[in-house]
């Protein structure tokens, strides 16, 4: 009998780990709720399972989604919300966003040198802390315009990783031997308090959120910016300039304007932005800058170069379009790898280390997805938005789809929505010209105002629960705070940017 109590006691040790008691008991009432809640009606409890799932991504540093959103998941699936057919389905429909996650992450991984002697350079050489968070957003959006935003956010990710690691290393009582000859000490160890920790670990959260912000920016632009830009393009039979000027009303303002909001946030050091850089830690970057200068042998100056040609390489690749983006990434992985003279596999394993449990996690979201769309969640809003006068329409459809897009996967949504606007076409029941209105609005509608939680957007979800979040302390709700005045001024500006250009 003792055993058995010990057995049941060790289980309940066990579940979901060291995560709170208090979250423990609240996933097993979600989970208990329910079967219950589907019992009595489904569209209830459709609804009530996106909520329990976004407060597992809400508390991702208290335990990572994965055990307490994928058992939701399975109940789901378990209990009749949906199928593993349809859940396969989901994943099938986005297998190139899973090759993106297995290979272009891990390739980007083997190009870390590189990045990070570059961002030291732009980080030591820029001082101003505006200008910096300008070329960080600017940067982001002119990449993320022609790259995937999961790759421009796994760059980010390495850097702010390699800064603080750089960090880490003086911290935990290392030092660096000075190159210069203007030192009179040969070697000293640097002092940083707590107050510098704090800083710094601010100040890179505003780069890193910067960064995030500018992919959405750059992404909404063109026609491979993001997943749902190229859905929406190919049911409309836009080509990459007509999908790129029919756009242009609403991206290119709302570029603007976020451009301005990140000087103004930075300025007024506003939302936890504005926060400068330690002057201490700045002394540490630029004596293990020059450190690293004077101790770099001929064999990691050519890993650099090799480095160079590589991620030349990947820009080409993917601005051309040479192949599927996890396709280029493997590519990345066996160029870099090649040339750069890694040969174990141990050390290959380590570069997808960061990427695959946000795999998994995204295998996960691809169930609550499919719950969506079988228990049909979505279409009374968009029955409710076709019914009402054509001048309105795009705007509405706009903030239907923002809002949509916020809490739910903004590549399904704009999947949902576009198929019922081709379909109100195909019917007679909208004209070519809406039609274009309205497909303007609703991608426009999933790239600006996802932005508002990580929810939205799968770079920002990656972001979240990436290695670097908990050492940057970059939480759920901290990200949706400092998001917040992008999300407002940006949603207001496309908003009014969609009426007055497309309200007809």
């Amino acid at each position: 009998m003792s055993n058995g109590v010990t057995a049941s006691s060790s289980w309940a040790a066990n579940f979901l780990g060291h995560s709170p008691r208090w979250y423990k008991l609240t996933i097993v009432g979600f989970l208990l709720a329910n079967p219950v809640l589907f019992a009595l009606d489904g569209t209830l409890a459709g609804w009530a399972l996106v909520l329990e799932f976004i407060f597992t991504l809400a508390l991702a540093l208290r335990c990572y989604p994965l055990a307490p959103g994928g058992l939701l998941a399975f109940e789901a699936v378990a209990i009749g919300m949906t199928s593993p057919v349809a859940v396969f389905e989901e994943a099938s429909n986005q297998f190139e966003v899973i090759l993106l996650l297995i290979f272009m992450v891990a390739g980007i991984y083997f190009l870390k040198d590189l990045l990070v002697f570059a961002f030291t350079k732009l980080l030591l050489n820029v001082r101003s802390n505006v200008l910096l968070s300008l070329l960080f957003t600017a940067v982001s959006a002119v990449l993320s315009a022609f790259l995937d935003a999961l790759t421009v956010i796994a760059v980010v990710i390495t850097v702010a990783t390699g800064f603080y690691a750089v960090y880490h290393r003086v911290a935990s009582g290392k030092h660096f031997q000075h190159a210069a000859h203007d030192h009179s000490d040969d070697e000293h160890v640097h002092e940083i308090h707590h107050e510098d920790l704090a800083q710094f670990r601010a100040r890179l959260r505003s780069l890193v959120m910067h960064a995030g912000i500018g992919t959405a920016l750059g992404g909404v632009a063109t026609l491979v910016g993001e997943p749902q830009n190229l859905l929406i393009a190919t049911k409309a039979g836009w080509g990459f300039v007509e999908f790129f000027v029919r756009v242009t009303p609403v991206s290119m303002p709302v570029l603007v304007v976020g451009l301005v909001t990140c000087a103004v946030v930075e300025r007024f050091r506003w939302f936890g932005y504005g926060v400068a850089s330690p002057e201490a830690v700045r002394r540490v970057l630029e004596d293990f800058d020059r450190a690293e200068t004077a101790a770099r042998t001929p064999r990691e100056r050519a890993v650099l170069q090799a480095q160079g040609v590589v991620a030349v390489f990947l820009v080409t690749a993917l601005a051309f379009h040479w192949a599927p983006v996890g396709v280029i990434g493997l590519a990345v992985i066996v160029l870099a790898t090649a040339f750069v003279g890694v040969t174990d596999e141990h050390r290959l394993g380590h570069a997808f280390k960061e990427a695959l449990p946000f795999t998994a996690l995204l295998g996960v979201f691809f169930a609550i997805v499919a719950v969506i769309h079988e228990q049909h969640l979505f279409d009374p809003v968009i029955e409710w938005v076709l019914a009402m006068p054509r001048a309105v329409q795009p705007a509405m459809f706009y903030l239907a789809t923002g809002v949509l897009s916020a809490i739910s996967d903004n590549v399904f949504v704009a999947t949902v929505y576009i198929n019922e606007v081709a379909q109100a076409h195909d019917s007679g029941r909208i004209d070519r010209a809406h039609f274009d209105a309205l497909a303007v609005a609703i991608n426009t509608g999933t790239n600006i105002p996802s932005v508002a939680t990580p929810n939205g957007q799968a770079a920002f979800l990656f972001l979240l629960t990436s290695a670097v979040a908990p050492l940057i302390r970059l939480s759920y709700w901290r990200m949706v705070v400092m998001a917040f005045p992008y999300t407002v001024v940006l949603t207001l500006t496309g908003l009014l940017a969609v009426f007055v250009g497309f309200s007809r």
